[in-house]
């Protein structure tokens, strides 16, 4: 019996690569691996659904679900995951030197539904008391003008939010100071050239972000793995298997980084690292499934629907696929 060939559209993380070399092959699959940028996979997922499977931003998702408009569903493989204190950049003369100072300032965003806006915004209010309502948001493209949302969003009255001009880019702003922070997934070039203009809210970042996880034990997810409605309807077992194989993949990762004869990643302390990892998050640190990870989607449902995201209640059964509630394990 042949296999069923699919298309996966995802970024190159370590932890899908022995899917894409052929190390691990799904039972009765053949992926098609396509290796893109994930604003291109998202944009061409959520516009077009063009491939079978997919990378999806877990915002986009959310609102996907919520209009009921796209025929496709999620397992529970978090192939991005983020900690995004460090996404926040801010004018050195702003006068912005700690959360509470982004009241009323101008603040930066490629889009108003990314996961990581959305995180960053929901860790503002819940653990600084700043609500999104309280900010003038600027959307557009940080490094290229003319960037929009993957999907139009309706979003409450309160919220102060407008496009910026149609050349300019939020990069060139946050430099000058035409908008006073940017809070975004990518660094913006000029903090990566070394400007003397721009900084991270958070400096040290880390420690901050090591206490969020010690206080709430959320490890935001960024992007889920979903598979088209009509592939699932003809073939049911295809979530199984493929929610299965990324996992098998996943633990090959952990293999490679407990290895200490000689370091297959380009990083002199990787074994420090690692062990101050499981220290802190456990052996499962980068953990799939439904269980491990209930409370960390439960947060960001709340986040995505408090800040008019989505307009109904999401619950855990709506948004994943019901063969992959059962653990895998080897």
């Amino acid at each position: 019996m042949s296999k069923l060939n699919l298309t996966f559209a995802c970024w190159d993380y370590d932890r899908i690569r022995p899917l894409s070399d052929g190390t691990i092959q799904p039972k009765g699959i053949n992926l098609n691996w396509l290796n893109m940028p994930v604003e291109e996979t998202f944009w061409r997922m959520m516009r077009h659904q063009e491939f079978d499977v997919s990378e999806l931003s877990l915002s986009s998702y959310l609102i996907a679900k919520d209009r009921g408009t796209h025929n496709f569903t999620a397992i529970p493989v978090f192939v991005s995951r983020f900690f995004r204190h460090s996404g926040i950049y801010i004018n050195a003369n702003s006068g912005i030197e700690k959360p509470e100072d982004l009241r009323g300032k101008r603040v930066g965003i490629p889009e108003y539904q990314l996961t990581a806006c959305l995180w960053i915004r929901g860790i503002l209010k819940s653990e600084y008391g700043v609500d999104s309502s309280e900010m003038n948001w600027y959307t557009g493209g940080e490094e290229a003008p003319g960037r929009v949302e993957k999907v139009a969003i309706k979003l409450p009255e309160e919220i102060r939010i407008r496009p910026i001009g149609a050349k300019q880019t939020l990069n060139e702003m946050i430099e000058s100071g035409e908008i006073d922070a940017l809070i975004a997934p990518r660094a913006p070039s000029c903090f990566l050239n070394g400007s003397p203009n721009v900084r991270r809210l958070f400096p040290d970042y880390v420690s901050v972000e090591k206490e969020y996880y010690k206080k709430t034990g959320i490890f935001p997810i960024m992007h889920v793995v979903v598979i088209k409605d009509e592939i699932l309807e003809r073939h049911p077992w295809v979530a199984y298997n493929l929610y299965k194989s990324f996992t098998e993949a996943k633990n090959l990762v952990y293999e490679g980084l407990a290895q200490t004869a000689a370091s297959k990643t380009t990083l002199p302390w990787l074994v420090s690292e690692v062990e101050k990892t499981k220290e802190l998050m456990g052996n499962d640190f980068w953990p799939y499934g439904i269980e491990k990870n209930r409370k960390t989607i439960d947060t960001a449902v709340r986040y995505s629907l408090e800040q008019g995201m989505i307009h109904k209640q999401l619950e855990i059964e709506d948004l994943f696929i019901n063969s992959t509630f059962e653990e895998y394990t080897l």
